[in-house]
């Protein structure tokens, strides 16, 4: 069974950090290209970061470039996302996505490519 659990969200306040965490299990975890997606309310799911299976290629929104930093590590079946300098507008559910059937250095931002997705984590950012 393939589970994907996120964790870490929480509310803050502008200016502050968080880390977010996916676990990945009934998958090949090291096979895996992986993603995060946030989706607020009212708005369609975007990709804010992407990583490789081996973690060479990565891929940040322009919203959230030089603030977020995607990672992964292959020994924990976890992918992380380093939140920095929040903003308000980076209130949403926050989303790990994995796909299992990626070449090495493919990254993937539409959520169509994602076979296998969390059950998302609130983050909220107050002003």
């Amino acid at each position: 069974q393939v589970q994907l659990v996120e964790s870490g969200g929480g509310l803050v306040q502008a200016g502050e950090s968080l880390r977010v965490s996916c676990t990945v299990s009934g998958l090949t975890f090291s096979s895996c290209a992986m993603g995060w997606f946030r989706q607020a309310p009212g708005k369609e799911r975007e990709c804010v970061a992407a990583i490789s299976r081996s973690g060479t290629i990565k891929y940040y929104a322009d919203s959230v470039k030089g603030r977020f930093a995607i990672s992964r590590d292959n020994a924990k079946n976890t992918v992380y996302l380093q939140m920095n300098s929040l903003k308000p507008e980076d209130t949403a559910v926050y989303y790990c996505a994995a796909d299992a059937t990626a070449f090495s250095f493919t990254i993937y931002r539409r959520p169509a490519e994602y076979a296998d997705w969390g059950q998302g984590t609130q983050v909220s950012v107050s002003s």
